[in-house]
């Protein structure tokens, strides 16, 4: 029986075209028999055998061909068996069981994946551009970074962009981005803020600047995680597989012993009917695909089973600092002054410079001015220095910003400017030097903070059955532990280069399976490295995402709770379904075997047995209260 996944839509709809036949099939012979016609009901019933035991004969011969041998052949036997000895109507059964659990699993795959389908059909398709001094509609392939759009109200975001002053109402925008984070409050963006596709316009209509194209964009870099996630199988699926295989041979043995010893072939029929092992190659997929998408209705994206499986097992956690357990979001808290101007001038003058820096510091400094309502100029002649800073003319004054000794010009630092630069080093802060007319004028001070979430998920994750957590870091010791001390880590390794990360990653998985959690393009190798690599993807398509089996689209570290407690209740609902239908198939064996349970009753339990493990691997969709929600004690 193979997964559903696998199958074409013309194979699906081959499926339910052979499982509309057998119950057909069965029904016309069941009419037959109350007539007390019972060579027509044998005839209809027979030929439901046939409907399903030739492809599966082409199916199984196939297979040897290549050298592999499937638990098919015990659903072979059993229904070749069933015509041999005139079990018609349990033949029939066996057939309704094969097609009709193929056709359960379809469903229930469906289900369990309907998040994801929602995530691939509501993929951005209109996009109104403003060219010429009027609106076209050009293919969404067609939009560059720099372009002007319109977003109209109920529009999927076509792009990531930033939003536009003057938009057509006014410099705010309220987005639903519930696609993306599973937070169903509509949220409100501001000027200068970006905006990222895939969110729909909650509100009025609003002018954006793309700033990538479709391919590059949020929605599309999710659309392929999505894709990924539907088409990876999970090593405890390939596990049950195995697991079936050695059911195979164990099968055939009980069946002839109880041929052997009773000389009575139907009872090796009924072994051979309650026998296949449909629980074991069922309930694990189904639960894996079902913990998956209920991730992503989570706002976390799952890139396949394996990644959940992983995910369910590991006893180790490492961390990033910078933008996983802090906001990765540096703040101005401090505006330095050395020469005879204002500290709101400093602001002013270089947000006004940094509207068109592409600073990874810019953004935050733009934003500390908007917030204090500073009006900004748009700079002139602006000129990049690779590795110094930038400059340009605001208001008709020239504008430095960057490193200390490239605007002093070489000249000796003012002694307040010098211990600054030593403060902010010491303490692991971020620093940029402001430059006014050739002059060293003030300077800004940015810290990134901790995330107020941080500790308490730490806290949760060990609830959960992480017993050692590690953070990651290229700052200097002292601020390293400092940091570790506050959200509660086991371990810091701090000066921690690229490589360093990945050499942290590959020492730890020797005392068992790693998960790994980062943000940035330095942390790439290291995710790729860890059993499971989880990127905080809120801000766009980066590379440690498509590095990373797990991505968080929302700015959240609690997130990263909810996919430990999805994905150990998707594993323990796998097991307990695999565990519990091989159990009663196995007692069923030996019922038959000793003679209590006719192939035609067998049939029946082994019917009930699929569908039952399938509705229980379905409750890996939803759940009660997890550990990660109780208060810690």
């Amino acid at each position: 029986m193979s997964l559903p996944r696998s199958l074409p839509e013309d194979g699906r709809g081959l499926t339910r075209l052979a499982a509309a036949a057998t119950v057909a099939g069965l029904v016309v012979g069941a009419g037959a028999w109350l007539l007390g016609r019972a060579g027509v009901a044998h005839a209809a019933w027979g030929a439901t055998i046939a409907i399903v035991l030739l492809p599966l004969l082409f199916e199984v011969v196939a297979s040897l061909r290549r050298g592999e041998v499937g638990v098919d052949v015990i659903a072979l036997f059993a229904m070749a068996g069933s015509l041999a000895l005139g079990e018609y109507l349990a033949g029939a059964v066996i057939a309704l069981m094969l097609s009709g659990g193929e056709m359960l699993e379809i469903y229930a795959a469906g289900r369990a994946r309907k998040e994801l389908s929602a995530l691939l059909e509501r993929a951005p398709r209109v996009v109104h551009r403003y060219e010429d001094h009027h609106l076209a509609e050009p293919a969404l392939e067609e939009v560059r970074p720099g372009d002007r759009l319109l977003v109209k109200p109920g529009e999927i975001v076509p792009v990531d962009g930033l939003l536009e002053e003057g938009s057509q109402e006014g410099a705010t925008a309220v987005l639903d981005e519930s696609a993306l984070t599973g937070e169903s409050v509509p949220v409100e963006r501001h000027a200068g803020e970006r905006v990222r596709s895939g969110v729909v316009n909650a509100g009025g209509p609003f002018d954006l600047r793309a700033v990538t194209s479709a391919a590059e964009s949020t929605y599309a870099a999710i659309l392929r995680l999505v894709r990924e996630a539907e088409t990876s199988r999970a090593p405890f699926v390939r596990l049950a597989d195995r697991y079936a295989l050695v059911f195979l041979p164990v099968t055939l043995v009980v069946a002839g012993l109880a041929w052997a010893l009773s000389g009575d072939p139907v009872r090796a029929l009924a072994v051979l009917v309650v026998a296949t092992p449909c629980p074991l190659i069922l309930a694990a997929p189904v639960a894996f695909v079902s913990g998956i998408s209920r991730a992503a209705r989570r706002g976390v994206i799952v890139k396949g089973g394996a990644a959940i499986e992983a995910l369910a097992r590991a006893k180790i956690l490492l961390l990033d600092k910078t933008g996983t357990l802090t906001s990765g979001v540096p703040k101005v808290t401090r505006i330095e002054a050395f020469a005879e101007v204002s500290a709101e001038e400093i602001l002013r003058h270089a947000a006004a410079l940094d509207q068109v820096s592409p600073h990874v510091l810019a953004a935050s400094i733009v934003a500390a001015a908007h917030q204090r309502g500073l009006r900004l100029p748009f700079p002139s002649d602006v000129q990049e220095r690779l590795g110094q800073g930038i400059e340009g003319t605001v208001g008709g004054r020239r504008v430095t910003l960057g490193k200390a000794d490239w605007i002093a010009g070489g000249a000796p630092l003012p002694p307040a400017a010098a211990a600054l630069r030593w403060e902010t080093a010491e303490r692991g802060l971020s620093n940029v030097f402001v430059g006014l007319d050739g002059v060293l004028a003030g300077a800004l001070v940015l810290e990134d903070h901790l995330r107020d979430e941080s500790a308490a998920t730490l806290k949760a994750l060990r609830r959960l059955g992480i017993g050692r957590i590690v953070m990651l870091t290229g700052d200097h010791r002292p601020v390293a532990e400092q940091v570790g001390r506050a959200v509660g880590t086991d371990a810091v390794e701090a000066e921690c280069s690229p490589a360093g990360k990945v050499e942290a990653v590959r020492r730890e998985r020797r005392a068992g399976p790693v998960v790994m959690v980062g943000d940035g393009i330095n942390d790439a190798p290291a995710l790729a490295a860890a059993d499971v690599g989880v990127a905080m993807g809120a801000r766009g398509a980066t590379a440690s995402s498509e590095a990373a089996d797990v991505v968080i689209l929302q700015d959240r570290l609690d997130r990263l709770t909810d996919a430990f407690a999805i994905a150990r209740r998707a594993r323990a609902i796998a097991l307990q379904s695999v565990l519990a239908g091989m159990g009663l198939s196995v007692a069923a064996m030996i019922v038959a075997a000793a003679g209590f349970l006719p192939p035609l009753s067998g049939a029946l339990f082994q019917e009930a047995i699929d569908v039952a493990v399938i509705l229980n691997a379905l409750r890996a969709l939803g759940g009660g209260r997890s550990e990660a929600d109780r208060p810690a004690p």
